[in-house]
C-alpha cells in the first residue's frame, strides 16, 4: 500500500467543453463530468478534487451567492477546487489597448472567484491559468514587438492577481502565440519578470516542443526521429523541463502520440491520448518525474495538486466511466513515483 498523500490528485473540467460547439459534439454538462469525477475509484482511492474552466461550465461574472453554490456543489462531491482557467480570449494579450484592458479584466474576475473560494475552505491550492490568447501566425508579424505587448499585458494581470493573493499560470501549448515553443515561453516568461507569474506544464502539450510543430527552429528531435530511441527522447524532456521546471507551478499528467490535432473551434495542438493508449509516446508515470523532481532527482513539492488534461474526445468516451477510472489509477502511479506524504 503506497502511502503518499500528495500531490492532491485532480481532474479537469474543461475537456467537457474545449473541441465541443455546434461543428463539433456538444458541451458536456458540469454536474456530468463531476459526477463521473465523483464515481472513479481505484483500489479504494479517489480522486481529491477538480480544476475549472470559467466558461461554458461557469460564469465568469458570477456573484457572492454564486460562487458559495458552486462551492457547495463541489464539496457535496466530496471534491476541493484548484486551479482556475480565466477565459481571456476576447481580448489577445497583443491586441489593440482596448483588448488587453479586456484581457486583464477577465483575469480580474478569475482572481476574484479564486479569492473568494479559498475563503470558502474549498480551494487549498491552485494558481489561474492564462494564454496569450494570439495565433503563432500573427506573432510572427513581429515576433520582438508582440511579446512585448504579451510580456506587458501579463504584466499588468500580475499587478491586477496579487492584489487577491492569486499567482498566474501561462500555458504552454504551441497553439498560443509566444507560447508556441519552449524558448518563445522562456522569453515570454522572462521579459514578465513577475514573482506570481509561472509556467503551467501539460505533458501532452511540452512534448510537442520537442518536435518544434509551430516553430521548426527550436526542434529538439531531428525530422526523422525514431520514437523508439529513449535514450534522446530522455534527453528531450530534459532539456525542456530543465528550462522551465524553475518556473513551473501548475502540472498537467497527459499523454500524446507525438501528433498534433484540433476539433470544434480549437486549433491543433498537442493530441491528448486516452491514458492507456498504446500509441502515446510518454512513459506517463515515469515522465511525470522531470516537472515533479529537480535536475538532481530530489521532489521540488513546488504545487500542492496534480491535473489530468485530456481534451477534444469523442463525448462517448468522455461519458464511459472506465475512462476516468484509467486516468484516476494513471495519477496514483504517478503519486507513487514522485509523491510524498504530510499529515
Amino acid at each position: 500500500m503506497n502511502e503518499n498523500n500528495y500531490p492532491k490528485l485532480h481532474n479537469a473540467m474543461w475537456p467537457g467543453v474545449v473541441g465541443k460547439g455546434p461543428d463539433s459534439e456538444p458541451v458536456i454538462a458540469f454536474d456530468t463530468m463531476l459526477d463521473l469525477t465523483a464515481a472513479a475509484e481505484v483500489d479504494g482511492v479517489k480522486f481529491d478534487g477538480v480544476d475549472l474552466a470559467l466558461f461554458e461550465h461557469i460564469d465568469v461574472n458570477l456573484d457572492d451567492d454564486g460562487i458559495k453554490r458552486l462551492a457547495d456543489k463541489v464539496s457535496g462531491h466530496n471534491l476541493k477546487i484548484g486551479s482556475l482557467v480565466a477565459p481571456i480570449w476576447g481580448g489577445p494579450a497583443m491586441g489593440s489597448k482596448e483588448e488587453r484592458t479586456q484581457f486583464v479584466e477577465m483575469v480580474r474576475k478569475s482572481c476574484h472567484i479564486g479569492q473568494r473560494l479559498t475563503e470558502l475552505g474549498v480551494r487549498p491550492s491552485g494558481v489561474v491559468r492564462i494564454d496569450s490568447a494570439s495565433s503563432p501566425h500573427s506573432w510572427d508579424a513581429d515576433p520582438s514587438g508582440n511579446t512585448k505587448l504579451i510580456a506587458q499585458t501579463f504584466r499588468e494581470a500580475c499587478d491586477v492577481a496579487a492584489d487577491f493573493g492569486e499567482k498566474l499560470a501561462a500555458e504552454g501549448e504551441i497553439c498560443w502565440g509566444g507560447m508556441h515553443s519552449w524558448k518563445t515561453m522562456l522569453e515570454t516568461l522572462e521579459a514578465v519578470d513577475r514573482p506570481n507569474m509561472g509556467f503551467q506544464a501539460d505533458m501532452a502539450h511540452t512534448l510537442l516542443y520537442l518536435l518544434g510543430y509551430n516553430r521548426p527552429q527550436d526542434r529538439i528531435l531531428p525530422d526523422d526521429f525514431d520514437w523508439n530511441d529513449r535514450a534522446a527522447l530522455t534527453e528531450g524532456l530534459k532539456t525542456v523541463s530543465d528550462a522551465l521546471r524553475p518556473w513551473t507551478i501548475d502540472f498537467h499528467v497527459a499523454q500524446n502520440d507525438g501528433t498534433v490535432f484540433g476539433s470544434g473551434s480549437h486549433d491543433k495542438t498537442g493530441r491528448h491520448c486516452q491514458a492507456l493508449d498504446p500509441n502515446g509516446k510518454l512513459d506517463v508515470a515515469n515522465d511525470a518525474g522531470f516537472w515533479l523532481r529537480d535536475e538532481n532527482g530530489q521532489l521540488t513539492k513546488t504545487f500542492k495538486h496534480i491535473c489530468w488534461d485530456g481534451c477534444m474526445f469523442p463525448n462517448a468516451v468522455m461519458t464511459n466511466q472506465q475512462t476516468w477510472n484509467d486516468i484516476l489509477a494513471t495519477m496514483i502511479e504517478v503519486r507513487k513515483k514522485h509523491g510524498w506524504y504530510e499529515v
